[in-house]
């Protein structure tokens, strides 16, 4: 890696106001984290494989995803109240529904899906992050487009969780 590179790696930090990257490539290992910002906690579960193939040869990294139970509108007869387990983006990046433009979705509304089994790729500065369920249950809603550009924090499928 040379100064431009790390320099241009840098400025994307800043302009998407990231409190901590990691990238490994090859035989290089870097980490950044803002002053101040504790470490994020290692992730529970080993990094799931990268995709059979990534664009651009780039390698798959697997980011913990943020999510967190909300109540939704009244579905049932009666107003009982469905809870629905939210999926929100981890990082800012490009949502991908699929692994390829040409390969079928990873989940759509209506399938029911296991703790841990990918439910799309972000793509971010050139590498795949999958992005796992932590419920058991059903996609209920899927919020993003695929192609579209997703900031963290934002909702990417609602779970009905079993």
């Amino acid at each position: 890696m040379d100064f431009d590179e790390l320099r241009k790696i840098l400025e994307l930090i800043r302009e998407h106001d990231l409190t901590e990257f990691e990238l490994e490539r090859d035989d290089l290992k870097l980490r950044v984290r803002k002053a101040g910002v504790q470490p994020a906690a290692p992730a529970h579960v080993p990094a799931p494989p990268a995709p059979a193939v990534a664009p651009a040869g780039a390698p798959a990294m697997a980011g913990p995803p943020a999510a967190a139970e909300a109540p939704a509108a009244p579905g049932a007869p009666g107003g009982d109240e469905i809870e629905l387990a939210i999926v929100k983006s981890p990082i800012v990046g490009t949502f991908y529904r699929s692994p390829q433009p040409t390969a079928q979705s990873f989940v759509e509304i209506g399938d029911v899906v296991k703790k841990g089994q990918v439910l799309c790729i972000i793509e971010a500065m050139k590498l795949m992050n999958e992005i796992d369920s932590e419920y058991d249950g059903e996609v209920a809603t899927i919020y993003v487009e695929n192609g579209q550009p997703v900031q963290y924090g934002e909702r990417l499928f609602a779970i009905r969780p079993r």
